[in-house]
């Protein structure tokens, strides 16, 4: 899904982010899963919001994997170079522009810092496969992405979500999105403003 904007929901992820921070104090690596990344707006707002969190030494142990539905590499190259207009910019706020956006040769165009470019990677995945790309992760966001999928689709999916999840790990979903009740079981509600939860 394409549509999406800095800072969206900055409120709900940095929720998620403080709850991770403290679930992952003493693990050796930090791994998020940004499902349906699109551009990376989402995905830089997040690292964003870790950065502001984490001390220096613990932020390089993170990872952040942003994947989506790109067959044309149109996503993937946008990301990896994480070059954006400033219209798409505007929202954020002042101290986090100054901090980790950089200007460029291109006419009204900045970059995300190498800081935080160096702990995203993206890579094509379509979560209709139901395969995780990997496992063990402290953090799985998937936001504006289930509301386009069956019900049956979106069950399958978190199924998924919860295998990639480390024991105890985190998942946030779009606030429009409620979990499917048959899945009660596998997750817990973390805060009541949030579709927030957490593996059991």
């Amino acid at each position: 899904m394409a549509f999406t904007f800095f800072m969206r929901d900055l409120p709900v992820i940095e929720h998620a982010v403080n709850h991770t921070v403290q679930f992952s104090s003493g693990r050796m690596r930090t791994k998020v899963w940004d499902a349906g990344s699109a551009l990376g707006q989402e995905t830089y707002t997040v690292a964003i919001a870790f950065a502001e969190k984490m001390g220096r030494f613990a932020l390089n142990n993170l990872r952040i994997d942003a994947t989506d539905y790109d067959e044309a590499n149109k996503f993937g190259d946008k990301v990896k170079n994480g070059v954006y207009h400033y219209d798409e910019l505007k929202r954020m706020p002042e101290e986090f522009f100054k901090k980790y956006i950089e200007p460029t040769d291109i006419p009204g165009c900045y970059r995300v810092i190498d800081k935080l470019r160096n702990l995203v990677s993206f890579q094509y995945h379509d979560l209709r496969s139901f395969k995780p790309i990997g496992n063990d992760y402290s953090l799985i966001l998937c936001k504006n992405v289930l509301l386009h999928f069956s019900q049956d689709e979106r069950v399958k999916v978190i199924k998924m979500f919860h295998e990639a999840l480390a024991p105890g790990g985190y998942f946030v979903t779009e606030h429009t999105q409620k979990l499917p009740a048959e899945l009660d079981r596998l997750f817990e509600q973390v805060v009541p403003d949030a579709q927030l939860f957490r593996k059991l």
